[in-house]
This record gives C-alpha cells, sequence and structure tokens, in this order.
C-alpha cells in the first residue's frame, strides 16, 4: 500500500548537506532551467527542502516561488504575471499538500494555472502528514482529481520507491518516468 511521507522523514531529509546546497542553487537558478512548479503552504517552509531533493533526486528541476529573487515586489499584479509565466514554462506542477494548506489562499490559485496550463496527467499531488497512514483528508473534494507522489512497492519493481500513484485506479508509475515524461 502507496504510503505518505511523514513530516518526520521531511524534515531529516531537509537536514541532510545535499537538501542545504540545493536550497541555495534555487536561488540562483533561472526560471527558465526549472522543470516542476511546486506549490506549497508558506507554513510549510521548513519541510520543502526534503520535498525539493526528493524531486531533484528524480530528474526535475525544482522553482519555488520563495527562492525567486524576482519576486521581491509587493505588487500582486507582478507577482501573479511572475507565476503564470513560471507556471507555463514548466513540464509538471507539483502541489506539496499538507494540513496547512487549506488556509493558504495561493495554492488554488496555483493549481488552477497548474491544471490549466499542464493539464491534469502533468499534476500531482506530494501530500504529507503526521503519520503516513493519513490518506483519506487529501482524497477530499478537488485534491482527489490528482494523482499523488507516494512512497511504495510497484509491481514489476523489486524495491519500494517514489511513484506517483492513481488511487482511484490503483495504478503507479515510476516518479522519474514521470518526472522526465513531458
Amino acid at each position: 500500500m502507496p504510503k505518505f511521507v511523514t513530516y518526520a522523514e521531511l524534515k531529516s531529509y531537509s537536514s541532510q548537506p545535499e537538501a542545504i546546497n540545493l536550497e541555495k542553487a534555487m536561488k540562483m537558478r533561472s526560471f527558465s532551467n526549472t522543470t516542476i512548479f511546486l506549490s506549497h503552504s508558506s507554513k510549510d517552509h521548513d519541510l520543502l527542502p526534503g520535498v525539493a531533493l526528493i524531486l531533484e533526486n528524480h530528474g526535475g528541476r525544482v522553482y519555488v516561488d520563495e527562492k525567486d529573487p524576482q519576486l521581491v515586489s509587493s505588487n500582486i499584479t507582478e507577482i501573479a504575471e511572475r507565476l503564470r509565466k513560471v507556471v507555463k514554462n514548466c513540464l509538471k506542477f507539483v502541489l506539496f499538500v499538507t494540513e496547512n494548506s487549506k488556509d493558504s489562499k495561493w495554492i488554488p490559485w496555483e493549481l488552477g494555472l497548474g491544471d490549466g496550463d499542464l493539464k491534469e496527467y502533468n499534476v500531482a499531488l506530494f501530500p504529507a502528514a503526521e503519520k503516513a497512514s493519513e490518506i483519506t483528508w487529501a482524497e477530499i473534494e478537488y485534491l482527489g482529481l490528482y494523482k499523488r507522489i507516494v512512497w511504495g512497492e510497484l509491481e514489476g519493481y523489486e524495491k519500494p520507491m517514489w511513484m506517483v500513484y492513481d488511487y482511484r485506479t490503483n495504478i503507479g508509475i515510476p516518479l522519474h518516468k514521470w518526472l522526465t515524461n513531458g
């Protein structure tokens, strides 16, 4: 059974030197060199390095808005225009979903951009929870429309792995294949 990553696991990934170096590299990156728009709640800042590390280790190049030096403006029109351009430029849209996501004002708007520009196949949730078994909340309302990035066993493979899993059909594909299949 596929499972969500836990907050503790992500904090462990986030503290690795590789994740710390990745955070620095993301600040220097041009958005034209990214393949994944990573949407998230600002309340989950401490977990983002772990999420980015997992995605990058599987072939993606992550864009996180808070690392974008061009988003220093407080002008909402400029921020929205920048985010529109970045989403359109990316191949994949990943929504990092936690219990904090429901309070975000930007997440539904960004998800709408991702779904509209990239289509459902190129959008996935990356859910995290206190316990790996807490999975039903990510199926409610519009979140239930999307596949999710989870850890588990995949038919035809010997070891558990990160995959993009469709809980409705019980079918998954390796994360690296989804990320590199534009």
